[in-house]
């Protein structure tokens, strides 16, 4: 009886493994021959190259190349509190920018890059001089088909601490508008 069981969660275990590899688009052991041919630092290089190019098409209201930089499955999170957008709201949102031939135009004063073991990710964070002031922006960035896309962005003002009161007083109203939208669904 003890080796049927045995048998049983054995065979379910290693059905269910196979049904997940079949999802999984690659093994690990394909992203690591991709990376095979890059070092750390040229898998930096990438990266940065791919986020300096993403905002220079911005500047240049080159809607292909921009989007083209992002991942079909990924999120733009802006400074807004509702700016939270897939790729395709995103593109809708930005699309009368673009047309008008100057979208934004954000200078990087600072990067950080970071590579992940596998070399398959990275993530960053980056200081900004935009029309809007000093902003952060950080994100992921993913190797699909030995390509870099951007999966995940976001975009937040710089505030210094000294002027938190400020802004708190400015953003009380409308905070607790939108606070008082989720009421108690967030735990």
């Amino acid at each position: 009886m003890k080796r049927t069981a045995i048998l049983l969660v054995a065979f379910a275990f290693t059905s269910c493994v196979e049904r997940i590899e079949r999802k999984i688009p690659y093994s690990t052991t394909q992203v690591e021959k991709e990376m095979s041919n890059r070092s750390p630092q040229e898998a930096k290089k990438e990266v940065e190259d791919l986020l300096d190019q993403w905002h220079l098409a911005a500047a240049e209201a080159d809607f292909e190349g921009y989007f083209g930089s992002m991942a079909e499955n990924s999120i733009y999170i802006g400074t807004d509190a509702t700016e939270n957008w897939n790729r395709e709201e995103f593109k809708a949102f930005s699309k009368p920018y673009f047309d008008r031939g100057n979208a934004w135009d954000f200078t990087v004063l600072e990067r950080n890059t970071y590579i992940s073991e596998s070399g398959s990710l990275a993530w960053f964070d980056e200081l900004l001089d935009t029309h809007m002031g000093l902003t952060r922006g950080s994100g992921v960035v993913a190797l699909e088909d030995d390509t870099w896309k951007i999966k995940h962005y976001v975009l937040s003002l710089a505030i210094p601490n000294d002027n938190l009161e400020q802004i708190k007083a400015v953003n009380r109203e409308i905070d607790s508008s939108f606070i008082s939208r989720f009421g108690d669904t967030v735990q």
